[in-house]
């Protein structure tokens, strides 16, 4: 099934006229007469999406759908409502409730069907970045805290800059007081070059026409493809009435669509969503983005940590199977840290490995993997490296490290600090890919071989002697 849709209407023709169109489109359906059924069957069914009849027997269609969308579990159930006839102000109500959008009476198929894809891959995105961010605190990261801020950046984009700034002054009084944007002008060549330049709209408002209706969807796909624009919120206003070209906008992209022209009240409940939908969108990506670094990051060094190294290292050894080329594994420890922890204090031994990780890092290319796996103990990998190259390298860690004494704040004078290397080589010759626990046993004995003949240097283990 595309989606399971509730149908909430209390007349028996309108429900059914619904249920053939929408289960011809694979959508499961479900009916329910009044309110009391409707707020039943979504506890029970948790519907994709509902459509909402604007008169019922026992509430407003705007009652219940505040209802919903006031509740945490049903906030990102979109709510269609269908008005029996045009009239702005039920419209406006409406929107004002949470309605993720208001038809009338006859509906039109083909513009129905699209706005119920838009609707569903709305939700969709809504749901998979909640479950990222349940997910995200499920490991035991702490919920992003919000913050205050810089205003929305909305685009307004009409035929010439001009109109633009029109709409601009029509919006600004309009819009509500606990709503802060920041409105910008220009025309579509214009927003592509600001857009170049390094411009980052939240939202844009696109005046869209049959004239030039292939350059505006053209602009419209550009927009979606673009990855600076591609999570901003979109909203097509037509000069005229086109069912079709709406609903071709809406499969390009469209979050919103005003089809009968530019209205300032409608506009500006519409910006309003949209940019409460991305600032909560934004949130929740930036809340998994900072998990996935939580997960794979050492807080101290800023170094990949063995969670992340460790399936690396094993993509680093099937790929050099495959390409038949050598790679090498390091492990280096530093020497004699316990006494820099206890002579100093442990904020001392943290600054000196900060500016080891620092220091080793400058000493390998960008493809090269560096991870703290331990205390004072650093995994590198080097791929596409025979055993000369990876003498050389190792050797240079060492020498990085310990050529220029370490400045420790709150000590009175420089300190010296030397790693010891454990060296081997991955095997490219053998039919099935080495484990990688034989790879770093090798490296870590070598590593110990390193310790026992005086520190600060490179041993190599047995294959790579």
């Amino acid at each position: 099934m595309a989606g399971k849709i509730l149908i909430v209407d209390d007349i028996s023709t309108n429900r059914i006229v619904l249920r053939v169109k929408l289960s011809a489109a694979y959508y499961e359906v479900l009916q329910a007469r009044n309110g009391q059924e409707a707020q039943a069957m979504v506890a029970r069914q948790r519907p994709d999406l509902v459509m909402l009849s604007a008169k019922l027997p026992d509430v407003a269609g705007a009652d219940l759908c505040a209802a919903w969308k006031a509740a945490a579990e049903t906030a990102d159930m979109p709510v269609m409502i269908i008005a029996p006839t045009e009239n702005r102000d039920g419209r406006l109500s409406a929107l004002r409730a949470g309605a993720d959008e208001v038809m009338t009476r006859p509906l039109d198929d083909v513009l129905l069907q699209a706005r119920l894809r838009s609707l569903l891959r709305a939700r969709d995105t809504a749901q998979e970045l909640r479950m990222r961010d349940c997910t995200y605190r499920a490991l035991g990261f702490a919920e992003r805290p919000a913050s205050f801020g810089l205003p929305a950046s909305v685009a307004l984009v009409a035929d010439t800059r001009a109109m633009g700034v029109v709409w601009k002054q029509a919006l600004e009084p309009t819009l509500e007081p606990t709503l802060a944007a920041r409105f910008t002008c220009d025309d579509p060549k214009g927003l592509m070059r600001d857009v170049s330049e390094g411009a980052r709209p939240d939202a844009l408002v696109l005046s869209l026409d049959k004239a030039g209706r292939e350059g505006g969807l053209r602009l419209l796909s550009e927009l979606r493809a673009n990855p600076d624009t591609r999570h901003a919120e979109l909203m097509v206003i037509l000069k005229e009435e086109d069912r079709a070209l709406a609903a071709d906008a809406l499969d390009l992209g469209a979050n919103e669509i005003l089809p009968a022209g530019f209205d300032t009240e409608e506009t500006a409940l519409r910006i309003g969503a949209m940019v409460r939908r991305k600032r909560r969108a934004d949130r929740l990506r930036d809340s998994f983005k900072d998990g996935l670094q939580a997960a794979m990051i050492d807080p101290l060094t800023g170094l990949y940590n063995r969670r992340y190294a460790m399936p690396s290292l094993d993509r680093i050894a099937e790929t050099a199977k495959t390409d038949g080329r050598d790679f090498a594994v390091m492990l280096a420890d530093l020497d004699h840290f316990k006494q820099i922890n206890d002579r100093y204090g442990h904020a001392a031994g943290d600054a000196v490995l900060i500016e080891v990780a620092r220091r080793m890092k400058e000493a390998l290319r960008s493809l090269d993997l560096l991870a703290r796996i331990g205390g004072e103990e650093f995994l590198v990998a080097l791929p596409d490296t025979d055993l000369r190259e990876a003498r050389f390298v190792a050797q240079r860690l060492c020498r990085t490290v310990s050529r220029n004494a370490f400045n420790v704040p709150g000590l009175d004078g420089p300190i010296s600090v030397t790693i010891s290397i454990g060296l081997t080589m991955g095997r490219t010759d053998l039919d099935q890919s080495e484990p990688t626990d034989q790879l770093l046993g090798r490296a870590d004995s070598a590593l110990y071989a390193a310790k026992r003949h005086g520190r600060n240097q490179v041993t190599l283990g047995r294959t790579a002697a």
